[in-house]
């Protein structure tokens, strides 16, 4: 075949890769007034997959997502979301309807409608989206297929001066946050704690965008004139991160002057595209993102009037034509005219004085290095750095041994301990996320302060702890002992702590908070059998978790050991109120069974959801846990104090045994506290009967 043949055929296959991008100029952008870019379309050919196919109805431009559906049941048929808007940066805006539910005078249901959804590829964003209840004395529930889950939002109507419009805290109007990574789920109204008729006869559950409604007295008696609210959903690309997804250069999106960012949530992974800093455009598209001429704004540029010059992707600042210097605003551009009649005297003066200024900088230099060496060195010995080298040297398990850190590494691993890189913060200290030069990622806890005199049982506390290698307490790596107080390094924990999730996130089963409670219950007996440890501040916010929930016991900044031989330690009383040992606060002997009082008021958070130091519990269930809980139990009404979770008819038994360890464990007197070893015994038996319970019911 001749060359000028060859050419020819390679032409047209070009041509035709270039038809098949997704911003051929055949492709419908627009539907009604919402814009459609790539990587969705309105037709085959013009979007990726069909996951990101737009139906627009040709005769009334309305653009709905093909992969998605609500169906209100029982009126009608499964109708896929209205698309109201599509933005670059990750977030699809759609139309969803409410669900309602209507009562008689005598409380009977006459009317309702269930919203059962489902989005696939797109879960609902769990940052952008309120699941809200209106009504008076009604539960709005969201129930999710995957994960097999149920939410509950309760609201009340006590009296009618607790009505404050644009509020939605319980009273008429309830809201709480969307799990992450929910795609099929349904909500409705249900009558909860007698539903108050004498107000209104209709409860409503919708999701809607914050900031997209506020409450009104009103909305009790007329919400279901409210057909709809705006939601977002998330959107990305790929179904895998940024690196896989480079490896296939086929399928890769992210197309030239942009960059790729990971998106994950929920157990759905992907990743983005956005234009790199000076370009705007469709990063998914060839071309699709352009130049910004920063010098046609002067609001993107800071020279000064005339003397801006674009370049890609940023822009220059210059002089006038026989003028030198800085063009930006603040700065000066001088003549060369004027500088070359000056220039002798200058050069004269400024080698003399440069040549001296070089030789101050370079003294003042070497006498800081100088000082803050011995700085370091001072630090080290001050913090009993000889001393643990010593002690690491003649260690008999050198893979497990702690590692004395330089604090250059761990500046280096926290961008020298930015505020961006802080993930917790007590009265103890600052704890920092960092990463190593190896990609390990670190918790680096910043103490306060540290008593000198201690220093000695700091280093024996440093020397065992990197020793542990316990599945439920966080491993401790080392410390840095060059600054002015010592630095704790531990391996860094991914799914917050159990106080978060107890309080805010609001996703735990049953199941999972039995597991975190026999797990820390481990953690705690292997600390008081093995290392003779008292951790003297047991609390949720201390508990971490990892991606599997598995419960790791950490911040040991106020644990004490008990020598060998010895019953208690007397100490200066050190916890946090609501979880500390009141006979230990009584009689500053601290015990194992003071970790033991503590751990039994996580165990009433963790059945109650309630912050047992808050103002906002009342005064007896504060002043006595124990006896209030234990007369709950007696009256057979625990149920009054229960999260909503915890209140099936299957779980009552399972609930009635943990209140009684709870119970136990609070007891005013140590002695006849069980020990963790016991209590780690019978959660595991509960665990094991609640797992029998749940399988019967599947």
């Amino acid at each position: 075949m001749e060359f000028s043949n060859v050419a020819l055929i390679l032409q047209i296959l070009l041509m035709g890769l270039v038809i098949a991008t997704p911003d051929k100029p055949f492709c419908q952008r627009t539907c009604g007034n919402v814009t459609i870019p790539y990587p969705f379309g309105t037709e085959e050919g013009c979007y990726m997959d069909r996951s990101y196919y737009i139906e627009c109805n040709p005769t009334t431009q309305i653009p709905r997502l093909h992969e998605s559906s609500s169906l209100v049941f029982p009126y009608g048929v499964p109708i896929n979301l209205r698309v109201l808007e599509i933005k670059m940066e990750g977030q699809l805006r759609v139309s969803l309807p409410i669900a309602h539910t209507c009562f008689n005078s005598s409380g009977k249901v006459v009317s309702g409608a269930v919203v059962l959804v489902q989005t696939p590829r797109f879960p609902f964003s769990s940052t952008l989206n309120w699941f809200t209840g209106v009504g008076c004395g009604i539960r709005a529930r969201l129930e999710l297929a995957v994960p097999a889950m149920d939410m509950n939002c309760p609201t009340k109507c006590p009296d009618f001066l607790y009505f404050q419009n644009r509020t939605c805290v319980g009273h008429g109007c309830c809201r709480t946050t969307i799990p992450q990574g929910m795609t099929y789920s349904s909500y409705f109204a249900i009558a909860w704690r007698g539903h108050q008729l004498e107000y209104f006869k209709c409860g409503y559950a919708f999701i809607v965008e914050k900031d997209k409604y506020y409450f009104d007295k009103i909305d009790l008696s007329n919400m279901r004139d409210n057909l709809s609210f705006p939601v977002v959903l998330d959107w990305f690309v790929g179904v895998t991160n940024c690196e896989e997804a480079r490896k296939n250069n086929v399928n890769y999106m992210c197309q030239e002057n942009s960059v790729c960012y990971d998106h994950s949530e929920g157990g759905l992974s992907g990743y983005r595209c956005k234009c790199s800093h000076g370009y705007e455009g469709n990063p998914y598209t060839a071309n699709g993102c352009k130049d910004i001429n920063e010098c046609e704004s002067a609001k993107l540029n800071d020279c000064m009037a005339g003397h801006c010059e674009n370049t890609n992707g940023s822009y220059t600042c210059v002089c006038p034509k026989g003028h030198l210097g800085n063009a930006r605003l603040g700065g000066k551009c001088t003549s060369t005219q004027q500088k070359s009649e000056n220039r002798s005297v200058i050069e004269g003066i400024s080698e003399g004085v440069g040549g001296a200024a070089v030789a101050m900088i370079f003294a003042y230099w070497g006498l800081k290095q100088r000082k803050l060496i011995k700085a370091r060195k001072d630090f080290f010995k001050q913090n009993g750095g000889i001393m643990l080298q010593k002690t690491l040297f003649t260690c008999k398990d050198p893979i497990n041994q702690a590692k004395i850190f330089t604090e250059a590494e761990l500046k280096k691993a926290t961008n020298n301990f930015n505020d961006a890189n802080i993930i917790g913060q007590g009265g103890y200290g600052t704890v920092f996320k960092g990463i190593l030069a190896n990609k390990t990622l670190i918790a680096i806890k910043k103490s306060k302060v540290i008593d000198q005199s201690q220093i000695k049982q700091f280093i024996n506390e440093v020397i065992i702890l990197s020793q542990i290698n316990h599945q439920n307490i966080v491993k401790l790596l080392g410390c840095c002992l060059e600054t002015p107080v010592p630095l704790l390094v531990y391996e860094y924990i991914t799914n917050n702590t159990l106080g978060y999730h107890i309080h805010t996130h609001a996703m735990l089963t049953f199941g999972k908070r039995l597991k975190i409670a026999a797990e820390t219950a481990e953690a705690l007996a292997y600390m008081h059998s093995t290392t003779q440890i008292i951790h003297r501040d047991v609390k949720p916010s201390n508990i971490l978790l990892n991606d599997e929930f598995t419960a790791k016991v950490s911040d040991f900044g106020i644990s004490r050991f008990v020598p060998l031989g010895e019953t208690h330690l007397s100490t200066i009383v050190k916890g946090t109120i609501g979880y500390m040992d009141p006979e230990y606060f009584r009689t500053c002997k601290l015990t194992e069974k003071s970790d033991v009082y503590s751990f039994g008021v996580v165990l009433i958070e963790l059945l109650t959801r309630t912050k047992i130091h808050s103002l906002e519990i009342s005064p007896r269930f504060y002043k006595g846990a124990a006896a209030y809980l234990a007369s709950l139990m007696e009256r057979d009404v625990l149920v009054q104090v229960l999260d909503d979770q915890l209140q099936r008819e299957e779980y009552a038994e399972v609930v009635k045994c943990v209140a009684k360890i709870a119970i136990n464990c609070l007891d005013l007197e140590g002695k006849t506290r069980p020990t963790m070893k016991e209590v780690k015994q019978e959660l595991e038996k509960l665990r094991c009967v609640l797992s029998s319970i749940e399988a019967e019911s599947l």
